[in-house]
Protein backbone atom coordinates (compact mmCIF):
# COMPACT_ATOMS: atom_id res chain seq x y z
CA UNK A 1 0.00 0.00 0.00
CA UNK A 2 1.32 3.44 -1.34
CA UNK A 3 -1.26 5.59 -1.84
CA UNK A 4 -0.42 7.95 1.38
CA UNK A 5 0.01 11.56 0.12
CA UNK A 6 3.28 12.37 -1.67
CA UNK A 7 6.09 14.01 0.43
CA UNK A 8 9.32 15.23 -1.62
CA UNK A 9 12.17 12.62 -0.91
CA UNK A 10 14.01 12.11 2.22
CA UNK A 11 17.48 12.48 2.15
CA UNK A 12 20.02 9.68 0.72
CA UNK A 13 20.43 6.73 3.25
CA UNK A 14 16.47 7.43 4.02
CA UNK A 15 13.12 6.93 2.87
CA UNK A 16 9.98 7.88 3.60
CA UNK A 17 6.99 5.55 5.31
CA UNK A 18 5.86 3.54 2.49
CA UNK A 19 2.02 2.62 3.96
CA UNK A 20 -0.28 4.27 7.02
CA UNK A 21 0.46 1.36 9.25
CA UNK A 22 4.35 2.51 8.85
CA UNK A 23 3.37 5.95 9.42
CA UNK A 24 1.49 5.02 12.07
CA UNK A 25 4.88 4.06 13.82
CA UNK A 26 5.64 7.96 13.97
CA UNK A 27 2.68 9.17 16.20
CA UNK A 28 -0.28 8.51 18.00
CA UNK A 29 -2.22 9.39 15.11
CA UNK A 30 -2.11 9.92 11.16
CA UNK A 31 -1.95 13.59 11.39
CA UNK A 32 0.98 13.56 14.13
CA UNK A 33 2.58 11.23 12.51
CA UNK A 34 2.71 13.13 9.06
CA UNK A 35 4.09 16.09 11.30
CA UNK A 36 6.88 14.04 12.96
CA UNK A 37 8.38 12.67 9.82
CA UNK A 38 8.12 15.83 7.58
CA UNK A 39 10.05 17.83 10.64
CA UNK A 40 12.74 15.24 10.59
CA UNK A 41 12.89 15.62 6.95
CA UNK A 42 13.05 18.99 7.51
CA UNK A 43 15.99 19.38 10.13
CA UNK A 44 17.99 17.11 8.09
CA UNK A 45 17.60 19.49 4.62
CA UNK A 46 18.62 22.25 6.92
CA UNK A 47 21.46 20.96 8.05
CA UNK A 48 22.46 20.18 4.05
CA UNK A 49 21.79 23.25 3.04
CA UNK A 50 24.42 25.10 6.12
CA UNK A 51 26.69 23.21 4.90
CA UNK A 52 26.15 24.00 1.18
CA UNK A 53 25.20 27.94 1.37
CA UNK A 54 26.72 29.09 4.77
CA UNK A 55 26.09 32.68 3.87
CA UNK A 56 22.92 34.39 3.12
CA UNK A 57 20.40 31.18 3.64
CA UNK A 58 16.52 31.26 4.89
CA UNK A 59 14.27 28.68 4.86
CA UNK A 60 11.46 30.89 3.13
CA UNK A 61 11.22 28.48 0.17
CA UNK A 62 10.29 25.45 2.71
CA UNK A 63 6.82 26.57 3.37
CA UNK A 64 5.81 25.05 0.15
CA UNK A 65 7.24 21.93 1.45
CA UNK A 66 6.46 22.19 5.02
CA UNK A 67 4.26 24.85 5.68
CA UNK A 68 0.66 22.88 4.32
CA UNK A 69 1.45 20.18 7.20
CA UNK A 70 2.10 22.04 9.77
CA UNK A 71 -1.01 24.29 8.52
CA UNK A 72 -3.64 21.54 8.28
CA UNK A 73 -2.54 19.76 11.61
CA UNK A 74 -2.89 23.17 13.62
CA UNK A 75 -6.58 23.76 12.25
CA UNK A 76 -7.80 20.06 12.77
CA UNK A 77 -5.93 18.11 14.95
CA UNK A 78 -4.45 20.53 17.98
CA UNK A 79 -6.95 23.54 17.54
CA UNK A 80 -11.01 22.51 18.21
CA UNK A 81 -11.96 25.96 15.94
CA UNK A 82 -10.95 28.49 13.57
CA UNK A 83 -8.84 30.84 15.37
CA UNK A 84 -7.72 34.59 14.84
CA UNK A 85 -3.85 35.08 15.63
CA UNK A 86 -2.80 38.46 16.12
CA UNK A 87 -2.01 40.66 18.81
CA UNK A 88 -4.69 41.65 21.31
CA UNK A 89 -6.90 44.94 19.86
CA UNK A 90 -6.15 47.87 22.47
CA UNK A 91 -9.52 48.10 24.04
CA UNK A 92 -8.91 45.48 27.03
CA UNK A 93 -12.39 45.39 27.89
CA UNK A 94 -14.31 42.14 27.75
CA UNK A 95 -18.08 41.68 27.28
CA UNK A 96 -19.87 38.75 28.62
CA UNK A 97 -23.25 38.00 27.25
CA UNK A 98 -25.59 35.68 29.36
CA UNK A 99 -28.89 34.75 27.31
CA UNK A 100 -31.76 33.74 29.50
CA UNK A 101 -33.28 31.25 27.02
CA UNK A 102 -37.27 31.03 27.82
CA UNK A 103 -38.34 34.41 28.34
CA UNK A 104 -37.50 35.71 31.82
CA UNK A 105 -40.07 37.13 33.70
CA UNK A 106 -38.73 40.83 34.20
CA UNK A 107 -41.37 42.08 36.02
CA UNK A 108 -40.73 39.79 38.85
CA UNK A 109 -36.88 40.34 38.87
CA UNK A 110 -37.28 44.07 38.60
CA UNK A 111 -40.66 44.85 40.13
CA UNK A 112 -42.84 47.94 39.97
CA UNK A 113 -43.80 47.20 43.65
CA UNK A 114 -45.21 50.76 43.47
CA UNK A 115 -47.54 50.38 40.87
CA UNK A 116 -51.00 49.27 42.20
CA UNK A 117 -52.04 47.36 38.45
CA UNK A 118 -48.91 45.31 39.23
CA UNK A 119 -50.50 44.17 42.25
CA UNK A 120 -53.54 43.96 41.20
CA UNK A 121 -52.84 41.69 37.79
CA UNK A 122 -50.86 39.23 40.16
CA UNK A 123 -52.37 38.64 43.03
CA UNK A 124 -50.93 35.46 43.99
CA UNK A 125 -47.09 36.41 42.88
CA UNK A 126 -46.56 39.97 42.87
CA UNK A 127 -43.10 40.82 44.72
CA UNK A 128 -44.26 43.18 47.47
CA UNK A 129 -42.60 46.30 47.99
CA UNK A 130 -41.04 45.49 51.39
CA UNK A 131 -39.56 42.58 50.60
CA UNK A 132 -37.47 44.07 48.20
CA UNK A 133 -34.20 46.50 47.76
CA UNK A 134 -36.10 49.51 46.64
CA UNK A 135 -34.16 50.41 43.50
CA UNK A 136 -35.88 54.31 42.62
CA UNK A 137 -38.62 54.84 40.33
CA UNK A 138 -41.02 52.41 42.53
CA UNK A 139 -38.90 49.90 41.52
CA UNK A 140 -37.37 46.94 43.49
CA UNK A 141 -34.72 44.52 42.75
CA UNK A 142 -36.58 40.61 44.19
CA UNK A 143 -35.26 39.60 47.20
CA UNK A 144 -33.47 36.19 45.40
CA UNK A 145 -31.36 38.61 43.95
CA UNK A 146 -29.42 39.77 47.66
CA UNK A 147 -26.09 38.13 46.04
CA UNK A 148 -26.13 41.38 43.74
CA UNK A 149 -27.26 44.22 46.23
CA UNK A 150 -23.52 45.15 47.08
CA UNK A 151 -23.05 45.65 43.18
CA UNK A 152 -25.79 47.87 43.17
CA UNK A 153 -24.67 50.22 45.49
CA UNK A 154 -21.05 49.86 44.46
CA UNK A 155 -22.77 51.42 40.81
CA UNK A 156 -21.53 48.18 39.71
CA UNK A 157 -24.48 47.29 38.68
CA UNK A 158 -27.66 48.54 36.12
CA UNK A 159 -30.83 47.81 35.02
CA UNK A 160 -32.97 48.96 31.78
CA UNK A 161 -36.99 47.88 32.07
CA UNK A 162 -39.59 48.22 29.68
CA UNK A 163 -36.18 46.38 26.77
CA UNK A 164 -37.70 44.57 23.13
CA UNK A 165 -37.30 43.79 20.24
CA UNK A 166 -38.88 44.84 16.96
CA UNK A 167 -40.07 41.90 16.23
CA UNK A 168 -43.37 41.02 18.23
CA UNK A 169 -43.24 37.35 17.75
CA UNK A 170 -44.02 35.30 21.18
CA UNK A 171 -42.21 32.06 19.43
CA UNK A 172 -39.11 31.23 21.53
CA UNK A 173 -37.40 30.03 18.35
CA UNK A 174 -38.21 33.63 16.17
CA UNK A 175 -37.68 35.52 19.02
CA UNK A 176 -34.75 34.15 19.91
CA UNK A 177 -33.51 34.00 16.42
CA UNK A 178 -34.21 38.04 15.98
CA UNK A 179 -32.53 39.22 19.12
CA UNK A 180 -29.19 37.06 18.34
CA UNK A 181 -29.04 38.13 14.99
CA UNK A 182 -29.71 42.08 15.80
CA UNK A 183 -31.92 42.59 12.87
CA UNK A 184 -35.91 42.37 12.53
CA UNK A 185 -34.70 41.31 9.04
CA UNK A 186 -34.00 37.82 7.86
CA UNK A 187 -31.87 39.13 5.44
CA UNK A 188 -29.73 40.12 8.13
CA UNK A 189 -27.83 36.25 8.31
CA UNK A 190 -24.61 37.00 10.90
CA UNK A 191 -25.79 36.78 15.23
CA UNK A 192 -24.77 40.42 16.21
CA UNK A 193 -21.78 39.36 18.39
CA UNK A 194 -19.99 38.02 15.10
CA UNK A 195 -20.45 41.83 13.58
CA UNK A 196 -18.64 43.14 17.11
CA UNK A 197 -15.63 40.83 16.37
CA UNK A 198 -15.88 42.28 12.84
CA UNK A 199 -15.38 45.58 13.97
CA UNK A 200 -13.19 44.87 16.81
CA UNK A 201 -10.59 43.32 14.70
CA UNK A 202 -8.07 40.32 15.22
CA UNK A 203 -7.16 38.77 18.50
CA UNK A 204 -5.80 36.22 20.20
CA UNK A 205 -7.02 32.26 19.67
CA UNK A 206 -9.32 33.32 23.36
CA UNK A 207 -10.81 36.24 21.65
CA UNK A 208 -14.44 34.51 22.11
CA UNK A 209 -15.45 31.71 23.22
CA UNK A 210 -19.01 30.44 23.63
CA UNK A 211 -19.94 28.32 26.77
CA UNK A 212 -21.62 25.38 26.27
CA UNK A 213 -22.14 22.08 23.68
CA UNK A 214 -22.77 25.05 20.55
CA UNK A 215 -22.58 27.67 18.71
CA UNK A 216 -25.24 30.47 19.64
CA UNK A 217 -27.16 32.33 17.39
CA UNK A 218 -25.14 35.45 17.95
CA UNK A 219 -21.79 34.35 17.07
CA UNK A 220 -22.84 32.63 14.27
CA UNK A 221 -20.76 34.13 11.08
CA UNK A 222 -17.30 34.59 9.43
CA UNK A 223 -15.19 35.91 12.79
CA UNK A 224 -13.47 33.08 14.92
CA UNK A 225 -14.84 31.80 18.16
CA UNK A 226 -14.34 28.66 19.88
CA UNK A 227 -16.65 26.59 21.72
CA UNK A 228 -15.65 24.70 24.89
CA UNK A 229 -17.89 23.05 27.78
CA UNK A 230 -15.83 23.96 30.27
CA UNK A 231 -11.98 23.89 30.42
CA UNK A 232 -11.17 20.42 30.27
CA UNK A 233 -12.00 20.53 26.62
CA UNK A 234 -8.54 22.48 26.29
CA UNK A 235 -7.05 19.48 27.34
CA UNK A 236 -4.18 17.76 25.63
CA UNK A 237 -2.70 14.34 26.43
CA UNK A 238 0.85 15.23 27.62
CA UNK A 239 2.46 12.67 27.15
CA UNK A 240 5.98 11.94 25.43
CA UNK A 241 4.27 10.80 22.21
CA UNK A 242 2.11 14.60 22.12
CA UNK A 243 5.61 16.41 23.19
CA UNK A 244 7.12 14.78 20.11
CA UNK A 245 4.60 16.66 18.07
CA UNK A 246 5.22 19.74 19.74
CA UNK A 247 8.63 19.42 19.05
CA UNK A 248 8.63 18.55 15.62
CA UNK A 249 5.83 21.87 15.07
CA UNK A 250 8.64 24.09 16.24
CA UNK A 251 11.20 22.87 14.18
CA UNK A 252 8.88 23.40 10.94
CA UNK A 253 8.56 26.76 11.69
CA UNK A 254 10.98 28.84 14.08
CA UNK A 255 12.96 31.11 12.45
CA UNK A 256 10.96 30.87 9.32
CA UNK A 257 10.62 34.25 6.92
CA UNK A 258 7.35 34.13 6.28
CA UNK A 259 3.67 35.24 7.83
CA UNK A 260 2.63 31.32 8.59
CA UNK A 261 5.62 31.45 11.02
CA UNK A 262 4.38 33.99 13.13
CA UNK A 263 0.80 32.27 12.89
CA UNK A 264 2.31 28.90 14.03
CA UNK A 265 4.25 30.75 16.99
CA UNK A 266 1.10 31.94 18.47
CA UNK A 267 -0.72 28.42 17.90
CA UNK A 268 1.90 26.95 19.84
CA UNK A 269 1.73 29.31 22.65
CA UNK A 270 -2.03 29.07 22.40
CA UNK A 271 -1.81 25.47 22.90
CA UNK A 272 0.92 25.70 25.92
CA UNK A 273 -1.63 28.36 27.41
CA UNK A 274 -4.76 25.86 27.07
CA UNK A 275 -2.52 23.04 28.17
CA UNK A 276 -1.87 24.71 31.63
CA UNK A 277 -4.85 26.09 32.10
CA UNK A 278 -6.84 22.79 31.85
CA UNK A 279 -4.27 21.25 34.25
CA UNK A 280 -4.15 23.71 36.77
CA UNK A 281 -6.66 23.57 39.32
CA UNK A 282 -8.27 26.99 39.38
CA UNK A 283 -8.97 28.77 42.99
CA UNK A 284 -11.37 31.47 43.06
CA UNK A 285 -10.30 34.37 45.24
CA UNK A 286 -10.28 34.43 48.98
CA UNK A 287 -13.74 34.59 50.63
CA UNK A 288 -15.17 33.41 47.11
CA UNK A 289 -17.44 30.52 46.93
CA UNK A 290 -19.36 29.91 43.47
CA UNK A 291 -22.64 27.99 43.86
CA UNK A 292 -23.10 24.55 42.05
CA UNK A 293 -24.40 24.47 38.75
CA UNK A 294 -23.72 25.05 34.77
CA UNK A 295 -23.86 28.72 35.30
CA UNK A 296 -21.53 28.83 37.72
CA UNK A 297 -18.64 26.31 36.33
CA UNK A 298 -19.01 28.15 33.32
CA UNK A 299 -18.35 31.90 34.77
CA UNK A 300 -15.45 30.35 36.94
CA UNK A 301 -14.13 28.94 33.59
CA UNK A 302 -14.61 32.41 32.36
CA UNK A 303 -12.67 33.75 35.63
CA UNK A 304 -9.68 32.07 35.12
CA UNK A 305 -9.57 33.06 31.15
CA UNK A 306 -9.33 36.44 32.54
CA UNK A 307 -7.20 35.80 35.17
CA UNK A 308 -4.76 34.52 32.78
CA UNK A 309 -4.56 37.56 30.50
CA UNK A 310 -5.38 35.10 27.44
CA UNK A 311 -7.14 38.14 25.71
CA UNK A 312 -10.38 37.31 26.10
CA UNK A 313 -13.40 39.93 24.44
CA UNK A 314 -16.53 38.15 24.50
CA UNK A 315 -18.42 34.91 25.99
CA UNK A 316 -21.67 33.58 25.20
CA UNK A 317 -23.20 31.91 27.82
CA UNK A 318 -26.89 30.09 27.90
CA UNK A 319 -29.05 29.62 31.04
CA UNK A 320 -32.49 27.44 30.13
CA UNK A 321 -35.55 27.12 32.41
CA UNK A 322 -37.50 30.41 32.35
CA UNK A 323 -40.14 29.62 30.72
CA UNK A 324 -42.36 29.80 33.59
CA UNK A 325 -46.05 29.42 32.74
CA UNK A 326 -46.69 27.98 36.02
CA UNK A 327 -45.15 27.47 39.62
CA UNK A 328 -43.19 30.89 39.21
CA UNK A 329 -44.10 31.31 42.61
CA UNK A 330 -43.68 34.58 45.48
CA UNK A 331 -40.77 35.34 47.53
CA UNK A 332 -41.59 32.31 49.88
CA UNK A 333 -40.49 29.96 47.00
CA UNK A 334 -41.22 28.99 43.11
CA UNK A 335 -39.26 28.06 39.97
CA UNK A 336 -38.38 32.15 39.81
CA UNK A 337 -36.66 32.09 43.26
CA UNK A 338 -34.61 29.31 42.75
CA UNK A 339 -33.75 30.04 38.75
CA UNK A 340 -33.05 33.90 40.25
CA UNK A 341 -31.06 32.56 43.52
CA UNK A 342 -28.78 30.62 41.18
CA UNK A 343 -28.43 33.09 38.40
CA UNK A 344 -27.33 36.36 41.09
CA UNK A 345 -25.00 34.31 43.25
CA UNK A 346 -23.25 32.84 40.20
CA UNK A 347 -22.71 36.75 38.84
CA UNK A 348 -22.24 37.92 42.26
CA UNK A 349 -19.43 35.32 42.99
CA UNK A 350 -18.01 35.64 39.41
CA UNK A 351 -18.05 39.84 39.98
CA UNK A 352 -16.19 39.10 43.40
CA UNK A 353 -13.58 36.78 42.01
CA UNK A 354 -12.52 38.80 39.34
CA UNK A 355 -12.00 41.72 41.43
CA UNK A 356 -10.51 45.29 40.03
CA UNK A 357 -10.74 43.10 36.41
CA UNK A 358 -14.23 44.09 36.85
CA UNK A 359 -13.78 47.70 35.64
CA UNK A 360 -12.46 46.18 32.00
CA UNK A 361 -15.59 43.98 31.98
CA UNK A 362 -19.13 44.44 31.02
CA UNK A 363 -22.02 41.59 32.18
CA UNK A 364 -25.21 41.70 30.31
CA UNK A 365 -28.31 39.63 30.44
CA UNK A 366 -30.88 38.78 27.53
CA UNK A 367 -33.58 36.91 27.08
CA UNK A 368 -36.29 36.61 24.40
CA UNK A 369 -39.10 38.25 25.56
CA UNK A 370 -40.83 39.14 28.83
CA UNK A 371 -44.20 37.93 30.37
CA UNK A 372 -47.19 38.76 30.41
CA UNK A 373 -48.80 41.64 32.93
CA UNK A 374 -51.93 39.13 34.11
CA UNK A 375 -50.86 36.30 35.86
CA UNK A 376 -52.57 32.83 34.39
CA UNK A 377 -54.78 30.36 36.65
CA UNK A 378 -51.77 27.71 37.05
CA UNK A 379 -49.45 30.46 39.22
CA UNK A 380 -47.53 31.50 36.32
CA UNK A 381 -47.19 33.92 33.54
CA UNK A 382 -47.72 33.48 29.42
CA UNK A 383 -45.74 34.74 27.05
CA UNK A 384 -45.05 38.79 26.38
CA UNK A 385 -43.16 41.51 24.90
CA UNK A 386 -41.26 44.30 27.37
CA UNK A 387 -38.73 42.98 29.44
CA UNK A 388 -35.63 43.68 32.12
CA UNK A 389 -32.45 43.81 31.17
CA UNK A 390 -29.53 43.50 33.62
CA UNK A 391 -25.95 45.12 33.36
CA UNK A 392 -22.72 44.63 35.62
CA UNK A 393 -19.23 45.80 35.24
CA UNK A 394 -17.44 48.63 34.92
CA UNK A 395 -18.43 51.93 33.26
CA UNK A 396 -22.03 51.86 34.24
CA UNK A 397 -24.11 54.84 35.53
CA UNK A 398 -25.09 52.20 38.20
CA UNK A 399 -27.55 51.66 40.66
CA UNK A 400 -30.54 53.06 38.76
CA UNK A 401 -33.11 51.94 36.46
CA UNK A 402 -32.70 53.45 32.74
CA UNK A 403 -35.02 53.66 30.07
CA UNK A 404 -38.49 55.03 29.34
CA UNK A 405 -40.97 52.99 31.90
CA UNK A 406 -44.41 53.63 30.42
CA UNK A 407 -46.47 51.92 33.15
CA UNK A 408 -48.79 49.29 33.67
CA UNK A 409 -52.19 50.85 33.18
CA UNK A 410 -54.30 49.34 30.71
CA UNK A 411 -53.79 51.99 28.16
CA UNK A 412 -49.73 51.55 28.43
CA UNK A 413 -50.23 47.88 27.50
CA UNK A 414 -49.24 46.13 24.19
CA UNK A 415 -52.02 43.74 24.26
CA UNK A 416 -51.71 42.71 27.72
CA UNK A 417 -47.49 42.99 28.03
CA UNK A 418 -45.51 45.55 28.81
CA UNK A 419 -44.75 47.63 26.07
CA UNK A 420 -41.71 47.79 24.19
CA UNK A 421 -40.55 51.49 25.33
CA UNK A 422 -36.88 50.42 24.91
CA UNK A 423 -35.17 49.06 22.07
CA UNK A 424 -32.57 46.19 22.84
CA UNK A 425 -30.76 48.09 20.22
CA UNK A 426 -30.20 51.24 21.61
CA UNK A 427 -28.56 50.12 24.94
CA UNK A 428 -25.77 47.05 22.81
CA UNK A 429 -24.86 50.16 20.53
CA UNK A 430 -24.05 52.82 23.47
CA UNK A 431 -22.31 49.86 24.92
CA UNK A 432 -20.09 48.66 22.52
CA UNK A 433 -19.29 52.75 21.39
CA UNK A 434 -18.49 53.82 25.12
CA UNK A 435 -16.89 50.65 26.29
CA UNK A 436 -15.47 49.16 23.30
CA UNK A 437 -14.47 51.66 20.91
CA UNK A 438 -16.96 49.99 18.10
CA UNK A 439 -18.33 53.31 16.73
CA UNK A 440 -20.04 51.88 13.74
CA UNK A 441 -23.33 51.67 15.22
CA UNK A 442 -25.04 50.69 11.65
CA UNK A 443 -22.52 47.93 11.02
CA UNK A 444 -23.75 45.87 14.03
CA UNK A 445 -27.57 46.65 13.90
CA UNK A 446 -28.24 47.67 10.04
CA UNK A 447 -31.57 49.69 9.40
CA UNK A 448 -31.98 50.92 12.77
CA UNK A 449 -32.29 54.97 14.12
CA UNK A 450 -30.10 55.18 17.68
CA UNK A 451 -31.33 56.83 20.60
CA UNK A 452 -28.89 57.08 23.80
CA UNK A 453 -30.14 56.18 27.43
CA UNK A 454 -27.15 57.35 29.30
CA UNK A 455 -26.86 53.43 30.71
CA UNK A 456 -22.98 54.19 30.33
CA UNK A 457 -20.49 56.55 31.43
CA UNK A 458 -19.20 58.99 28.78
Amino acid sequence: MTDFPDFPDFPEGERRPQSLEELRRHGPNLCEAAIRVHAEKVTDELAAERDKWSRGFTRRRLVQGAGFVGVAALGTQLVTSRVSFAAPEDNKNTLIVIFLRGGMDGLSVVAPGDDANYKQMRPNIAVPMAAMKPAGRGFGLNPAMTALYPLWDAGKMAAVHAVASPDASRSHFQAQDALERGAASVAVRTGWLDRVLAQMGPGTTFRAIAQGSALPRSLVGGEQAIVLNGMRDFRIDNDNMRSQTMEALKTLYTGLDHPLASTAGSTLQAINTAQKLATTQYRPAEGVTYPGGGLADRLRDIAQLLKAGVGLRIAALDVGGWDMHTNLGGVGGGDMKNSLTNLCEAIGAFCTDIGPLLDNTTVITMSEFGRRVQENGNAGVDHGHGNAMLLFGGGLNGGKVHGNWPGLAASALDQGDVAGANDYRDILAEMLKKRFSVGDSAAIFPNHDFKTLDVFKG
